[in-house]
């Protein structure tokens, strides 16, 4: 049976794409059912991140060390700007730790500075929480050849951040965010209008207090960092502060389920010397173990320092410890917490 949201649109079940074609005929029933919020001026004149820094306005007439000053006074913003949009960004990792925890991914998207940032931050998860290529993504607008090489035109069409979504068989169970400092990226917004088709959660971060983009999704993170040092140059606080929020962001839903243990990298994918050395440092911190011990268990372990933490602090061999912490969801601390209990 076909099920439905409170429009009557119908959802994507688990696993199954929706078509960008049927997506525009789903989005008009979406918009009949609710109330619309007034659209607020989308003239690209008009936002706050491509106005003129009073601040800097003789910036070409100073001297290095006093640029320097100048960018560091308006960086300290940055800070303050993202610790107002903690409500909402608690509201993405809800999003993102319900998505993963279903089978669903995390899913960055964005044009320019803003998508390589989500990009950046995807691929990073990867060996710092040793988790599965896919689980955290990253779309960019003109395809990852746009890391390397500037496609700035590709953010102007909004059927491509649909199809882009598509093509990764975008479902319900997976968590969008889009990020643009402008909040009216086409690109980023043709893609939330589509996640939304899907069921997906949505995400919006910017860095204007209203946008179209944050008309599209469930929750708007907007970071006001204001105007730019370089008039327009979003690589500077703009993208600072969605790097900072992405960091939040992703590196909260892995401690939420439970890639951390006390503050250690627990779940860190030793494959070359400096991670190999970090897994054996997190071994002796968490169990007081000698350096030669942590050598051998984790090699029992098959360098899973999760594995070999169980197994120093219980004495049991590295496949009761991996069958223990399989039982308890591959939480450290809810197996350590259970193994303790019953001993």
């Amino acid at each position: 049976m076909e099920s439905s949201d409170a429009s009557g649109a119908p959802l994507a079940s688990a696993g199954e794409a929706v078509k960008p074609d049927d997506a525009a005929a789903v989005s008009e029933k979406r918009k009949r059912g609710r109330p619309r919020k007034p659209r607020p001026p989308a003239e690209l004149d008009a936002l706050i991140t491509e106005q003129t820094n009073p601040a800097s306005e003789d910036l070409d007439l100073l001297r290095t060390r006093e640029i320097l000053q100048l960018i560091n006074r308006e960086d300290a913003k940055v800070a303050r700007a993202v610790r107002k949009a903690i409500p909402q960004i608690a509201k993405a990792v809800e999003f993102a730790v319900d998505s993963l925890s279903r089978g669903g991914r995390l899913i960055y998207i964005g044009a320019g500075t803003s998508g390589r940032l989500g990009v950046l931050d995807a691929v990073e998860c990867t060996p710092t929480f040793n988790i599965a290529p896919g689980t955290i993504v990253g779309l960019l607008a003109g395809g990852y050849r746009a890391l390397s090489s500037a496609s700035e035109v590709s953010e102007d069409n909004p059927r491509h951040g649909a199809r882009d979504l598509h093509e990764a068989r975008l479902d319900l169970r997976d968590t969008v965010i889009g990020i643009a400092a402008s909040g009216r990226t086409p690109y980023t917004l043709g893609a939330l209008k589509f996640a939304r088709t899907t069921g997906a959660h949505t995400v919006a971060l910017t860095c204007v207090p209203q946008s179209p983009m944050a008309e599209a999704a469930e929750v708007a993170i907007a970071a006001v960092v204001g105007a730019e040092i370089v008039s327009g140059s979003t690589r500077m606080k703009a993208g600072t502060a969605q790097k900072m929020i992405l960091n939040m962001i992703s590196t909260t839903t892995m401690v939420r389920l439970g890639y951390v243990y006390s503050n250690l990298m627990v779940n860190v994918r030793a494959n070359n010397e400096k991670l190999r050395a970090r897994a054996e440092r997190i071994l002796r911190q968490a169990t007081g173990v000698t350096a030669a011990d942590a050598r051998r268990l984790l090699g029992q372990a098959r360098e899973d320092v999760r594995v070999a933490i169980i197994m120093a602090m219980k004495k049991v061999s590295a496949r009761a410890a991996r069958e223990a912490l399989a039982r308890h969801g591959y939480s450290l601390r809810g197996t350590l917490a259970d193994v303790f209990s019953r001993a």
